[in-house]
């Protein structure tokens, strides 16, 4: 039996590890060894979404967030959208994350998660999450946030690029979160020739925060350029 899709992103996902250096401050979070909910739900999602070898367009996000992939293994998926929307449900974790709340609307929109997914895949170039020794404690962070931060990460980013890609991606147009992280996007391009286009889209998060008022136009515009 060749694997589909969902096998081969649970092997990645089971096999992730950051064993490179971190500046001071910085402290990488593993979903998968942190609770072992979060591999049962993230295997339950996969094999219930992409049990195929069906090729499929690739967004690419910033870093998963505490409250996100961070918990469920699952890019911009809460708890909450995991269980309504997804119909699994996680007993050890409850999370809200406002970048969610605008990827399922935009699913919805797009004709639901069994087609949206059938047709995309999103992942981020670090799949794991970042936090950053503050006052206050422990906060997200970006890869990006720090220029030595992004030097230590750089290549372990390209190779989980790559890796993402041998899952069957199309890599002639690559649709990019937040225009800071297409910045960097662009610089691994430059250097591993991934990609042929880059195609940028506002990150969720910031729409939520910022532009919530002129949110349908930002659904509107995913959905151009996802489906064309």
């Amino acid at each position: 039996m060749s694997k589909t899709f969902a096998d081969k992103v649970v092997q990645f996902n089971k096999n992730l590890t950051y064993l490179g250096e971190l500046p001071e401050g910085f402290q990488v979070l593993n979903p998968y060894l942190d609770n072992s909910e979060t591999m049962t739900v993230m295997q339950k999602f996969y094999h219930q979404y992409y049990n195929d070898s069906a090729k499929r367009k690739f967004i690419i996000g910033i870093n998963p967030s505490r409250h996100g992939a961070g918990v469920t293994g699952v890019p911009f998926t809460d708890t909450k959208r995991l269980e309504s929307i997804c119909g699994i449900k996680m007993k050890s974790a409850h999370t809200h994350e406002v970048s969610s709340v605008f990827m399922y609307d935009m699913i919805e929109e797009y004709g639901g998660a069994d087609l949206f997914y059938k047709d995309i895949y999103i992942n981020s170039p670090f799949p794991l999450a970042i936090v950053r020794k503050t006052k206050n404690g422990w906060l997200n962070a970006n890869y990006y946030d720090d220029k030595r931060l992004f030097e230590s990460v750089k290549d372990f980013m390209i190779e989980s690029l790559k890796k993402h890609i041998s899952l069957n991606l199309d890599t002639s147009e690559v649709f990019v979160l937040g225009k800071k992280n297409a910045d960097f996007i662009s610089k691994l391009n430059t250097e591993a020739k991934l990609f042929d286009t880059m195609t940028v889209l506002e990150h969720p998060r910031y729409i939520q925060q910022y532009k919530s008022k002129e949110k349908q136009l930002y659904i509107d515009k995913y959905i151009l350029a996802l489906k064309k």
